[in-house]
């Protein structure tokens, strides 16, 4: 099972949104992940811990794990592209 660390802003309300939208598309894959959410000045301290990390805003720091920018989950643009890449790292 791969882990995925959904960041926000505040680690709430955005981020629940797109890891269900990421779980929901790995899923119907037949990719079975787990999610967790944190706050996006969390991510350096948290993201080396997971395969892959997805983020709601502009994250400028170093981790060793993938990190996807996934604005578009939210505004619906580009919204499949954003979800293949990030299918391709959990694959």
């Amino acid at each position: 099972m791969k882990r995925v660390l959904v960041a926000c802003g505040n680690g709430i309300a955005t981020s629940t949104v797109v890891a269900s939208k990421i779980r929901e598309y790995a899923e119907n894959a037949g990719v079975i992940i787990k999610t967790e959410q944190c706050k996006l000045m969390e991510v350096p301290g948290k993201g080396d811990d997971y395969d892959l990390v997805v983020t709601t805003g502009q994250f400028g720091g170093q981790v060793n794990a993938p990190v996807v920018g996934a604005l578009s989950l939210l505004t619906g643009i580009g919204k499949e592209d954003t979800l293949k890449e990030i299918l391709s790292y959990l694959k």
